[in-house]
């Protein structure tokens, strides 16, 4: 099981969170971004429907798969 990490860090003037080298909006506060942070890390747990994707892959190629709907990643939050 994979796992994503919500960082509290100071972005563009205020703070946000960061993941995976993206920013989320940027806010004023840094307990406004923690409270974002700590939702969009609970709602990153929440299980789902299993549904059938169709993607195109970085080579151009159209890909097929199952993606489980239950099987979702740990998360924590940082800052």
């Amino acid at each position: 099981m994979s796992h994503v990490t919500y960082k509290i860090v100071q972005h563009d003037g205020g703070w946000a969170y960061q993941v995976d080298g993206s920013y989320s909006e940027t806010v004023q506060s840094h307990d406004v971004a923690l409270k974002a942070a700590r939702r969009a890390a609970d709602e990153q747990r929440v299980g789902g429907d299993t549904h059938g994707i169709v993607y195109e892959d970085a080579h151009g190629q159209w890909r097929e798969e199952l993606s489980d709907g239950h099987d979702r990643p740990h998360s924590d939050v940082e800052g």
